[in-house]
């Protein structure tokens, strides 16, 4: 065993350790509901923590708002019951408000950079500051973005903030999610701009990098125990191990900026 995985497995049985108290027993299932980009990374992270635990994590994801019958919000609305839930951070802020998710259990594991993405092999464009950008986008033959709240904002904000929005009027066009990588690695698309946790997992792309700070837009992925839960101390103790130093390097190489960790115990 690698002296990270060591570490990493200590660290989790720690966690839990602290949590449960003197002679609390451990529980066997942590139930969670999750959505979003946060999922490679929780894969990973997921299976540390239950081998250092001796836990078993009971996933279910679904969408983090709308209507649909697997959406969260309906799925907690009709009595459906989780301990954990893990989704983008405005979505979680929701559910606070529905009463449906503790008060002050929140915590924001990592955020999305928006990056750019070309067709493998292809000249690597200049995307280092706002004007490089402006640049490489005006130069592009035609690019693509996910039809999504991240696609609103590339196609009217950023486009309007570098002021190209009518210039690439023409050459630009949303896709769905899935599409945008895609559209590049087969030729369709010169430039796909996305969040770069989408983009990296494709083959026949090379990510260029992120956005330029200045023109940057996150998504903040949280998670927090809902009031509902039946293993509130396991739901802490996996929160607290993916928020842990330990669990930052496999959410960094998902793609994701992990962000403010939080201590051992």
């Amino acid at each position: 065993m690698t002296t990270h995985k060591l570490r990493v497995r200590t660290l989790a049985f720690c966690v839990a350790l602290a949590l449960l108290g003197c002679g609390a027993a451990l529980a066997d299932e942590v139930k969670v509901m999750m959505s979003g980009w946060f999922t490679p990374a929780y894969r990973e992270l997921g299976t540390q923590f239950e081998e250092a635990t001796g836990r078993t994590l009971v996933t279910v994801w679904g969408p983090a708002v709308g209507t649909a019958v697997n959406a969260i919000p309906v799925r907690l609305a009709r009595g459906e019951w989780a301990d954990v839930l893990i989704v983008v951070s405005y979505a979680l802020d929701d559910q606070i408000k529905a009463g449906t998710v503790v008060p002050g259990s929140k915590v924001d594991f990592a955020r999305a950079p928006i990056g750019v993405a070309v067709r493998e092999g292809a000249p690597i464009p200049d995307i280092s500051s706002a004007d490089a950008l402006r640049r490489t986008l005006l130069a592009a033959k035609s690019i693509v973005y996910p039809d999504s709240a991240t696609g609103v904002y590339i196609g009217s904000e950023l486009f309007s903030r570098l002021g190209i929005e009518g210039r690439l009027k023409s050459k630009s066009r949303m896709v769905p999610d899935e599409r945008v990588a895609a559209a590049v690695a087969n030729g369709e698309a010169e430039l796909g701009l996305q969040q770069v946790v989408a983009l990296l997992p494709v083959k026949g792309v090379t990510v260029v990098g992120s956005l330029p700070a200045e023109v940057q837009s996150y998504t903040v992925f949280s998670g927090g125990i809902a009031t509902a839960a039946k293993n509130p101390v396991g739901a802490e103790a996996l929160i607290r191990f993916l928020s842990s130093p330990e669990a930052a390097p496999a959410i960094a190489r998902s793609g994701l900026e992990p962000l403010k960790a939080a201590p051992a115990n």
